[in-house]
């Protein structure tokens, strides 16, 4: 198994250079919420600004009250979408940019857009308690991390018993001819969470087992969605009984009531930071950056930290969050982000290639 450690974590998020989801913009959800923007110079913060997420909507709803009560005239319009969705749809408007903030997608997406010469450098208020391996190492900032997820399986425990089934903990337990046909997962190209799931079983296995290992996991596969959270719904409701998920949202269908059990691979967990980011534009509003001060400030983060066992300012006294036994840094598999990034382009095609078949309309 290759777990690592917590003080490795920052050397391995240097590296990164480039990574993300790349697919074709699709129609994304928008929602609208009156919350507080501003800039330390305005005495009353008052305006717009657009913001591009790929946060839960359940988590936004949220993390914005503590915003929304602090500075209620000025209005934030939320644009929410998948990870890879968000991250195409940035790049499409390179030469017209439609956001002015980033916030809770990929770091590797924004080094995407980082590459691309789409960032504009802020060091929010508050950053220097933001631990090193959360934040871009330039001065000023391009990114600055707020939490970290990781792929985590959600199985329907009643489903599992009717057809007189073990639990899957491990990766190899998931390609086992039994489970034929009762997985689901997210396509890579449009979730975040399928990216770095496959991100981190071809580190954990190498180019050659890697690939021979999802070629055999695809035969097992009923689906591939175009959402991370996706598969621990339908496992939740017994559409498919096991869902290659993400922590919160598994852990979250389990506390709604389903009779669901969360696993962590013992082999290890792929995992990827949720960041922000300034949006490079004509105009920068002042109220942009007053809205990355407040997203790394401490009572926002107490906020990740409830549904985020991993957060990027430590919090003291912090316990972990209900559905993890463990401490979820030691969970981590050991991945070279640089490397990630390197092979982004040929391991999505090579996967379209070989499994779209089995995806979701779009």
């Amino acid at each position: 198994m290759k777990k690592w450690h917590y003080p490795i974590l920052a050397s391995f998020l240097s590296l990164a250079v480039l990574a993300g989801c790349g697919q074709a913009p699709q129609s994304q959800g928008n929602t609208q919420a009156n919350a507080a923007g501003g800039s330390s110079t305005a005495a009353t913060p008052s305006g717009a600004i657009t913001v591009y997420t790929a946060l839960e909507d359940d988590q936004i709803k949220t993390y914005l009250e503590s915003f929304k009560s602090k500075y209620p005239d000025v209005k934030v319009n939320i644009v929410r979408d998948s990870t890879g969705i968000i991250t195409a749809k940035l790049l499409a408007e390179k030469d017209n940019p439609q956001a002015d903030v980033v916030w809770g997608t990929a770091a590797t997406s924004l080094l995407v857009l980082d590459q691309q010469g789409m960032l504009e450098g802020y060091s929010p208020k508050g950053i220097e308690r933001v631990s090193p391996e959360f934040k871009d190492s330039k001065e000023p900032a391009s990114w600055v991390g707020i939490d970290a997820w990781e792929t985590a399986i959600a199985v329907n425990t009643t489903e599992l018993e009717k057809r007189k089934l073990p639990i899957p903990r491990t990766y190899e337990d998931l390609i086992k001819p039994e489970y034929k046909g009762l997985i689901v997962m997210p396509n890579p190209a449009s979730s975040g969470t399928g990216l770095l799931t496959i991100n981190g079983i071809m580190q954990l296995k190498g180019e050659g087992e890697g690939w021979a290992y999802l070629d055999k996991l695809h035969e097992n596969m009923a689906l591939y969605t175009h959402s991370g959270s996706k598969p621990a719904k339908m496992a939740a409701s017994g559409e498919y009984p096991i869902g290659i998920s993400f922590g919160y949202r598994s852990i979250t269908e389990k506390k709604k009531g389903a009779p669901v059990e969360v696993v962590f691979p013992s082999e290890g967990s792929g995992w990827d930071v949720e960041a922000n980011a300034l949006i490079k534009k004509a105009e920068i509003k002042p109220e942009a950056k007053l809205f990355l001060d407040w997203a790394i400030s401490d009572e926002v983060m107490k906020a990740y930290n409830q549904n985020f066992a991993i957060v990027s300012v430590k919090q003291e006294g912090a316990t972990l969050p209900e559905g993890y036994a463990v401490d979820p840094i030691k969970q981590l598999i050991k991945l070279d982000l640089k490397k990630a990034a390197e092979n982004r382009e040929n391991l999505l095609a090579e996967w379209e290639k070989r499994y779209a078949t089995k995806s979701e309309p779009k």
